[in-house]
């Protein structure tokens, strides 16, 4: 038996629907129920003995293991994690024939550090939002009430008597939430896209930052609770499109317990084996985590073109609203037969469905972003903006422009299927992580013309081996005539240093790539700078971009102000201006 992860919730989870405490833990299939039933005697026993008697216990078996989790109050959630741990040690104690730990020292510590812990202010403030539909977040020494343009904001130490706060002063603005395993970060580009379009201004969060309007916050991955917080609290935002990534849902739940839309773009194998994630149907449901925020009155906008989404939508209350490149499934038949909202490719065209009512958005020839159609994914991420644009009750009209202006200008969606030409040479820049998401770069990357391809690519820590390597395969579907492996230290998630690299070039070589078309230089920048070096005139370089996009764009841009071209000797990192590693 092992303790795998033990953390707090503060928003609704794969297991809660609010705050509280889970505990995964790795044991033997054959003493998982003598387990759980151990463990859910001594919590219900603790829980009673501290007076959280409304609270609840939930479990979760997976492969080789079970996640146990506890309710708490949003004022004691650290004493709500210790609470689990102490029901966990009770209920090994007793599977193993020890000792079982003493229950009065257990309760006294555990009462110690609810009081030390409780804020009666603070839960007064989270019921009565919660009461009058608020949004109530509390994070960064700050609490506030309301969203973006509505929301009202105090220090910590500084909160008001909840009988002295103007209630009614406090609002909410829409809010969005995306997720998915693939097009997450373009989907929420696309909707501020169109948010501006109509006016408002938007705030977003991604795997790239924190934006409101055309001002970037942060840089970095916000696509968690802290960059949600960070845009919800913006008085500027009228809008807010939240990246929704698996890792913050599991880590510490949704960001927000209300939303008006909520966006699953499709869910591919990737990052399986964490936090009890065994499966593509695990995956799914923790996707679908988001229509816990939405209720009967949200919508929820999936792709109908994945089976496992079709499936977990039979379950949903919130308005359903669908996106689909195929739309004469029998499913989207009935949908749109009861008068249900789609987004869809019809004759070449996007159109927005209303039961029989038919509007024509753009051509995908005329979407930026589609690369003439070809760029099949982006087709799939228009859809779904365009889709949950107008569940925001945004017109068609102003859909429609926004739709066909995006993706003109690199800076529309950077480092997303980005081709631009240096020296001579075409460069496709993308966020490509996964196998799903390069094999939709190489279908775009296929239809340039080039006299010869590269390929970089690069690899987190946090996946298994054989999703490492399938990742390989799928870049080696474009028969690169180089390779460039680059090494990820900030994203060794448990991996030893060069481990990743060492496995996608051993499944390179046995894929048939020569010794001496594969280069390992090391970190991004000074991979890219092989690919550069490598590089002549009607080349094509893919590089998979994680880490310095903004180092490596900078680069770009004074090589090009350099007026260098392909096939020429690379300057040294110090007659490029010292471009620096940016994280």
């Amino acid at each position: 038996m092992q303790v795998l992860d033990s953390r707090r919730l503060t928003g609704p989870g794969l297991l809660l629907d609010g705050p509280g405490a889970v505990l995964e833990v790795r044991l033997d299939d054959a003493i998982r129920e003598r387990a759980i039933a151990a463990w859910r005697r001594a919590a219900e026993r603790l829980l009673q003995a501290v007076g959280w008697n409304d609270q609840k216990v939930v479990t979760r078996t997976f492969r080789g293991g079970v996640s146990l989790a506890v309710t708490g109050p949003i004022d004691a959630l650290y004493a709500a994690t210790e609470l689990n741990e102490r029901a966990w040690a009770a209920a090994a104690a007793e599977l193993m024939g020890e000792k079982a730990p003493d229950i009065g020292k257990a309760v006294a510590s555990l009462l110690d550090d609810i009081e030390e812990e409780r804020d009666p202010v603070v839960a007064a403030m989270y019921q009565e939002a919660k009461s009058r539909g608020l949004t109530f977040l509390h994070g960064e020494d700050l609490i506030s009430l309301g969203s973006g343009s509505g929301a009202l904001l105090w220090q910590v130490n500084d909160k008001p008597d909840p009988a002295e706060i103007p209630w009614n002063s406090a609002r909410d603005i829409p809010i969005v939430l995306v997720t998915g395993s693939n097009g997450k970060t373009t989907v929420v580009r696309v909707i501020a896209a169109i948010v501006e379009a109509a006016g408002k201004t938007p705030g977003t969060t991604s795997t790239d930052g924190v934006t409101v309007g055309d001002t970037v916050l942060e840089e970095g991955d916000f696509a968690g609770p802290s960059g949600a917080r960070m845009v919800l609290r913006h008085h500027v935002v009228e809008t807010a499109i939240l990246e929704t990534a698996r890792g913050g849902i599991l880590r510490r739940g949704l960001p927000v317990e209300r939303a008006d839309v909520a966006v699953v773009t499709n869910v591919a194998d990737d990052h399986l084996g964490e936090f009890g994630i065994e499966s593509l149907p695990d995956l799914a449901d923790t996707k679908m985590v988001v229509a816990k925020a939405l209720g009967s009155t949200g919508t929820l906008v999936l792709n109908a073109d994945d089976p496992l989404l079709v499936e977990r939508s039979r379950k949903v209350q919130a308005r359903l609203v669908w996106f689909s490149l195929l739309p004469t499934t029998p499913m989207m038949e009935r949908h749109l037969a009861a008068g249900g909202t789609a987004t869809v490719i019809d004759r070449g065209q996007v159109v927005l469905m209303n039961g029989e009512q038919r509007t024509v958005l753009a051509s995908i020839r005329e979407i930026p972003m589609t690369f003439q159609g070809v760029a099949v994914h982006n087709v799939a991420n228009a859809l779904a903006g365009a889709a949950a644009a107008a569940a925001l009750g945004i017109s068609p009209e102003i859909i429609s422009n926004a739709l066909r202006r995006f993706g003109r200008d690199l800076d529309d969606n950077p480092g997303r299927a980005n081709l631009l030409e240096l020296g001579g040479a075409h460069i496709l820049l993308d966020f490509a992580h996964n196998p799903h998401g390069m094999t939709a770069l190489v279908e775009v990357a296929r239809t340039i013309p080039a006299e010869r391809r590269l390929v970089l690519v690069g690899q987190a820590g946090d996946r298994n081996d054989e999703a490492i390597r399938a990742l390989a395969r799928a870049a080696w579907e474009l028969r690169p005539d180089h390779v460039v492996v680059k090494d990820m230290e900030g994203y060794l998630r448990g991996r030893a240093p060069g481990e990743v690299p060492t496995l996608l070039a051993d499944e390179f070589s046995r894929l048939g790539l020569r010794e001496d078309a594969l280069s390992r230089p090391g970190d991004e920048l000074p991979s890219v700078r092989r690919a550069l070096e490598w590089a002549r005139p009607g080349d094509l370089l893919v590089l998979a971009v994680h880490e310095d996009r903004r180092a490596v764009v900078e680069l770009f841009d004074q090589l090009s102000a350099m007026d260098w071209q392909a096939g020429e000797p690379l300057p040294s990192p110090a007659e490029t201006y010292g471009v620096s590693r940016t994280r």
